[in-house]
């Protein structure tokens, strides 16, 4: 039972064989496979879409336990109230987590016996997709120095704005009206007092929800204007065992978003990788992941993802409709005066565009690796970016010729390149990497096949 818990707790292309050795063509390929966010026991999701001082939080949960027990407190920068507060589309962070997952893509070499004319054969641009308790006021929240701000239902949600003046009666408060606040909540709640920050306090109506339907709970989505662009994540560390893993979608009408209390690092891109990891792909993506993680000494922000959402190369999902952008937050698309009467005063976007960029950022944090929340910042930077990672399958045609001949011997520097790549990548023992390769590879029967065993020792 967890009582509290923060909730934001890769087309066709065509290669040619140039000096008869293939070339890895960016932002093209058969997409494969994707490493979205499914592979994390304990992932939070969070969706900001920012433009200036205006912003819209859209957080999903990963909440596991009875929903009589469920409720979340996080930190906000001003009193909302409802108009403010809305219940999100469970489906839009789904999309957005398949458009912008890391992903595997695949090329097939061409055969290097047939003759090249120059700006024949080159590779084609990849199509674009087309893309639950009522809260009571009990007495004693004065003398604890808690103020109610605000009071109101969303959806399934009873939710309360709160203000304090110290972190102990603030949680007293949680307590005395039902909420199961653990060991270590005064500690991380008094930093966001200090900073004269609100607190969002929601949990479920039990009969709401009934009602509704759903068998899970919704997204909340929250609007607000404030200069502080960040993520409050340390509440999230109080019911942590271990380390916690959560992925930023930032939507931007300028360019890539990045980290500024900490280093934002790209996560290591664009490697050619053996043809197995094609069915292990989700075990290849963690296991990279903890690798570089442990090697950027656990406190950075990876960059996953960054692009201009109009298109996608390749794509793993469908670009998002202009519907379900606005509804993933983005208030600054083209002006619809029918769409503008729905959001929130503020927020009407004042200068009729589309322009949306998406940066996926995935922190892992632990409380002494972590100590602060993200700070973040727009960048004008829209440089395009993905985490992908190339199967190279080699031609196993006829090579009876000079060029063939070359070509097939080759392919031993290759295979062994693609083996020690993986092995840095993950931490993966290299043996283990070349057995697996010698599997996947004996179906191939072409006698040239046996010279790269040969060569390898095996």
């Amino acid at each position: 039972m967890k009582p509290l818990r923060f909730l934001i707790s890769i087309v066709i292309a065509l290669i040619t064989v140039l000096s008869f050795t293939p070339t890895a063509w960016a932002f093209c390929g058969f997409y494969v496979s994707k490493a979205d966010s499914k592979l994390y026991n304990q992932a939070s999701q969070v969706v900001i879409a920012r433009d200036g001082d205006r912003t819209v939080l859209t957080m999903a949960n990963d909440f596991q336990g009875a929903v009589k027990d469920f409720a979340i407190v996080v930190p906000v920068p001003t009193v909302l109230q409802k108009d403010q507060v809305r219940i999100a589309e469970p489906k839009i962070i789904e999309r957005l987590d398949a458009f912008s997952a890391p992903r595997l893509v695949e090329y097939f070499d061409s055969d290097p016996c047939a003759r090249v004319y120059e700006g024949e054969n080159m590779p084609q641009a990849a199509p674009r997709a087309a893309a639950r308790d009522e809260i009571s006021g009990k007495r004693g929240g004065s003398n604890l120095g808690v103020t109610v701000e605000a009071r109101f239902n969303v959806g399934e949600y009873d939710i309360v704005i709160l203000s304090a003046k110290e972190s102990g009666g603030l949680e007293t408060w949680l307590n005395q009206n039902g909420y199961k606040i653990p060991k270590g909540a005064k500690d991380l709640l008094q930093p966001y007092i200090r900073s004269s920050m609100k607190f969002f306090v929601a949990k479920v109506n039990l009969d709401k929800f009934e009602q509704s339907g759903y068998q899970l709970l919704r997204p909340l989505q929250i609007f607000y204007k404030s200069p502080k662009f960040m993520l409050p994540i340390r509440l999230g560390m109080i019911n942590a065992a271990s380390e916690q893993d959560v992925i930023v979608y930032i939507l931007s009408p300028k360019g890539q978003a990045e980290t500024t209390n900490y280093r934002t690092v790209k996560i290591p891109s664009d490697a050619n990788i053996p043809l197995f990891v094609k069915n292990e792909f989700g075990d290849f993506y963690k296991s990279m992941f903890q690798t570089s993680y442990t090697k950027e000494d656990r406190k950075v922000a990876f960059l996953e993802y960054a692009w201009d959402m109009s298109s996608c190369d390749p794509c793993s999902a469908e670009p998002l409709s202009l519907e379900e952008l606005k509804q993933a937050g983005v208030f600054w698309l083209d002006d619809d005066s029918r769409n503008n009467r729905t959001l929130p005063r503020g927020f009407r976007p004042p200068v009729p565009t589309s322009n949306v960029f998406i940066s996926r950022l995935h922190i892992r944090y632990t409380r002494n690796k972590f100590p602060e929340d993200p700070m973040f910042q727009e960048t004008y930077n829209r440089e395009s970016f993905q985490g992908r990672y190339i199967l190279q399958h080699p031609f196993t045609g006829d090579l009876n010729c000079p060029a063939g001949r070359e070509y097939k011997q080759s392919l031993p520097k290759r295979f062994e390149q693609e083996a020690q790549t993986l092995a840095k990548l993950t931490n993966w023992n290299i043996q283990d990497i070349r057995r697996k390769m010698n599997f996947n590879v004996s179906d191939l029967t072409p006698s040239w096949w046996e010279s790269f065993f040969s060569w390898l020792g095996l």
